[in-house]
């Protein structure tokens, strides 16, 4: 059995309190957005949810994702992970929804699927039309996901992440970070969307080629959306999605409670493994060393013996520092 996702109820979405946003677990909104024109819209029929996007698009071409019917709405690899189960096609977006809206009564339609898309660059307007305050966060993002019945690999992403289902209904299955081992992620550098993702499929999981998601699931926690409702997502919990209904659509905020000059932490990863995973077993062992003792268990005695003026990176770090830092590693990088 899953774990339900622990619920909030009567929240503004006007006056997020502080400890909503920075949740270390996830949190389910319930009816947070349920007042937005859009869900309104929506709740109505998926032609009105069409008609009330289409007054925003400004008719810039957007990404689709499409699968074949024989897909199951799972956007994947392929057999044996050279290529994906999808093709891109560029369209306008007004193409894209009537091609939803054509489909949505056929019993096996191909999978449709725009995701992540910018919310302002695409359908400037509508962001202001359905507020939500979240000025106070830094390094925000605002984007837009739109399609018919699909099912999303488990994936984790570095920003904090409020999705609010605004058509259609989603289930999400949410593991904490700690669950790496146990989810069989896929390539790092090779995916279908940037992150890589679990290659266990969800619906009928291979417990002899993947046994440990059993421990993985005995870890997991379930929400499952309508339009209006709204879920926290902390950084790094890795989450499985499906979209349920022949028309969805989700608007997420992304932020970053940390300085924009911080870089992702996926750069550092891909250059340990390039320059540290493959050496000597002793000689990982150092770095280990090195990395706790400068990076995971810092404290007042790491630097205390370098006068403060001398103490360059091993000093709290400011944009000056991150920019100096930047330069220096491209050169390196670059020779």
């Amino acid at each position: 059995m899953h774990d339900p996702v622990e619920e909030r109820h009567g929240l503004d979405p006007l006056a997020l309190p502080d400890e909503v946003l920075g949740s270390t677990k996830p949190l389910l909104l319930r009816g947070l957005v349920a007042d937005w024109p859009m869900v309104h819209a929506a709740r109505r029929s998926a032609a009105d949810a069409v008609d009330y996007l289409r007054r925003f698009d400004r008719n810039a071409p957007v990404m689709a994702l499409v699968a074949p019917p024989e897909s199951g709405g799972r956007f994947f690899y392929n057999d044996d992970l050279s290529g994906f189960n999808f093709q891109r096609q560029q369209a306008p977006l007004a193409a894209v929804l009537g091609k939803l809206l054509d489909t949505a009564e056929q019993p096996d339609p191909p999978a449709i699927y725009v995701g992540s898309t910018t919310l302002d660059t695409y359908l400037p307007g509508l962001r202001e039309d359905n507020p939500i305050d979240l000025d106070r966060l830094e390094q925000k993002l605002a984007s837009i996901w739109i399609g018919n019945r699909s099912r999303i690999a488990a994936h984790q992403d570095l920003p904090d992440n409020l999705a609010c289902v605004v058509a259609g209904r989603r289930r999400f299955t949410l593991f904490p970070p700690d669950q790496l081992r146990n989810l069989y992620i896929g390539p790092l550098d090779f995916n279908p969307a940037g992150q890589a993702i679990s290659l266990v499929d969800f619906h009928h999981p291979d417990l002899d080629r993947f046994p440990r998601f059993e421990e993985a699931l005995a870890h997991a926690q379930v929400a499952e959306l309508e339009a209006g409702d709204a879920l926290l997502i902390p950084s790094m919990w890795w989450h499985h999605i499906e979209a349920l209904d022949a028309f969805n659509v989700l608007i997420n905020f992304w932020w970053r409670s940390v300085p924009a000059y911080m870089d992702t932490p996926m750069n550092t990863l891909m250059l340990a493994l390039m320059t540290i995973r493959d050496l000597p077993p002793e000689q990982r062992r150092i770095w280990q060393e090195t990395f706790r003792h400068y990076v995971f268990e810092p404290d007042d005695a790491t630097a205390e013996h370098i006068p403060e003026p001398a103490r360059r990176v091993l000093a709290p770090i400011d944009e000056n520092v991150a920019r100096e830092l930047r330069a220096r590693l491209l050169q390196r990088l670059n020779r």
